[in-house]
């Protein structure tokens, strides 16, 4: 299952490349999608942002209509030029979001609902959901009462419990204990309240350098594959960054270069980008 890392440049990399524009085109297979889009029409309405929220992306539209979408083990994001052809099936589409500039299409997504800003509120995983390790107003007092509260598990599971904090997952559960030098068996009550802390801030600062670096940065060998191969793009390294992924990046990715404007498909963060002049991606300035 995709990390929180993986989750934030899955979003950040919709958002370079749908935000501030105008649905042209919406098709779902998924009826809970489509009775919504014939009631309120997607169409016509402007993605305003879509960002992370733990392992949820939130792709947020005009009128108070949010697509909340979890990728679960299978699921992926994929950019595409209008009229390109996709990388997958058609049977694996489901659900499409397509602007003058790209088609997003969420392949083999499992969860995916649309949502008011009440209904979000009201929403139970995002609801019961622990502090954000990626998250500008990171709780940390919060986080350590949530481990707290589950004393008799052990150190490790909690970890992974995304109600107790949201964005680690096996790779970094592991990393993370390493780092720290604590046993993943030992059950939360006997974790010292210093080793807490170390922990929290372990996970954070791996994560945070992995939405930021040019690569996931793991104890030992590299063990991202695929999606989980991304990278900050500004403009100063834009086209090397691009070139970097296509080169690199294996399954379906980096297939066909030939130099900075190639036609290039690769993974970048769970999205999967298929474009063939990639710095247009980054005009205008993306923040």
């Amino acid at each position: 299952m995709p990390e929180g890392d993986t989750i934030f440049r899955a979003a950040r990399t919709l958002h370079r490349a749908l935000a501030g524009q105008e649905v042209v085109r919406f098709e779902s297979v998924l009826p809970s999608l489509t009775r919504v889009h014939e009631d309120t029409p997607i169409t016509g309405r402007v993605v305003e942002q879509v960002s992370a929220a733990g392992k949820h992306v939130l792709m947020q539209f005009s009128h108070d209509l949010v697509l909340r979408t979890h990728m679960r083990m299978n699921g992926s994001w994929h950019i595409y030029r209008p009229g390109e052809r996709w990388l997958r099936s058609r049977r694996d589409m489901r659900v499409v979001i397509a602007t003058a500039r790209f088609e997003a299409v969420g392949f083999n997504i499992p969860v995916a609902e649309f949502l008011s800003s009440r209904e979000m509120a009201r929403q139970p995983d995002l609801r019961l959901m622990g502090p954000d390790l990626l998250g500008e107003d990171f709780d940390e007092d919060e986080a350590i009462r949530r481990f707290r509260s589950r004393g008799t598990a052990e150190i490790a599971d909690a970890l992974l419990n995304q109600r107790v904090v949201a964005g680690a997952g096996n790779v970094y559960k592991s990393e993370v204990l390493f780092l720290t030098g604590v046993n993943p068996f030992t059950p939360v009550a006997r974790v010292s309240e210093e080793s807490l802390h170390a922990i929290l801030a372990t996970a954070r600062t791996h994560l945070r350098a992995n939405v930021i670096d040019r690569r996931r940065r793991h104890v030992g060998r590299d063990v991202a594959r695929g999606a989980r191969r991304g990278a900050e793009q500004d403009h100063a390294g834009a086209a090397a960054d691009f070139q970097h992924f296509a080169r690199r990046a294996r399954g379906d990715a980096g297939r066909g270069l030939a130099g900075p404007l190639a036609h290039l498909g690769f993974r970048v963060g769970g999205v999967v980008l298929v474009v063939d002049q990639p710095q247009q991606l980054l005009a205008p300035p993306l923040v």
